[in-house]
């Protein structure tokens, strides 16, 4: 867990978004804009010189768009949490950025309140989106011919009770709720996610609802 201020990287290609977001956020306790960015071309740069915790990341901009630029960062070592800026009518786009490894997602209309909420939520290591959100995003993707089966097929290398955790994660169950309805600690819990994120070379459990949907298992 993030004891000190969380710092928070802005990249979006709308200078008054930009704008918007650092006079929303700057003097926030427990968050400190460290820096700001008109394209994914910079994120690389960005974080070797800022170091942010955080990305907020929009999905279309000139040069790199959200989605590579989110693969881009996730493939570092010790990468920032990303969360995606977005709006309902790039729903399909959100979804391939959440498979790129983002932890969630966030309108650009949201509250302030919830915005801070959410980045400290995905500083956390917690994805920050509703399921009944998810679902709405994972039902407009096309499903590609075999997908289910591919999916499932993945998840043989997970032990059964691995399999009802990624059946619970994709029911958009709590630790606490994973544990309580599986009949195991927290603890217990945190271990086997851990384990099924390192067997199916997984970055978050947002990735493991995905391939839970996939597969079927809600």
């Amino acid at each position: 867990m993030i004891t000190k201020p969380i710092r928070v990287a802005i990249v979006d290609d709308d200078a008054l978004v930009r704008a918007g977001l650092i006079m929303m956020l700057d003097g926030v306790e427990g968050i400190a804009i460290v820096a700001d960015a008109a394209d994914g071309d910079q994120v690389t740069r960005l974080v070797d010189a800022h170091s942010p915790n955080v990305i907020l990341m929009d999905i279309r901009m000139p040069k790199v768009d959200g989605i590579a630029a989110t693969a881009i960062v996730r493939r570092r070592r010790n990468p920032p949490e990303v969360l995606v800026l977005t709006t309902f009518d790039t729903d399909d786009h959100v979804v391939r950025a959440l498979r790129a490894g983002a932890s969630g997602f966030l309108l650009k209309d949201t509250a302030p309140a919830k915005i801070v909420a959410a980045i400290h939520a995905v500083a956390n290591g917690d994805p920050v989106i509703s399921p009944q959100v998810m679902r709405r995003l994972m039902d407009r993707v096309a499903v590609e011919t075999g997908q289910q089966q591919q999916a499932q097929d993945r998840l043989r290398a997970l032990s059964d009770r691995e399999t009802e955790v990624v059946g619970a994660v994709g029911r958009g169950l709590s630790n606490a709720e994973i544990g309580s309805a599986l009949f195991m600690s927290v603890a217990t819990v945190k271990a086997h996610i851990s384990s099924i994120l390192n067997k199916l070379g997984l970055d978050n459990r947002t990735q493991i609802a995905l391939l839970a949907h996939d597969a079927g298992l809600e």
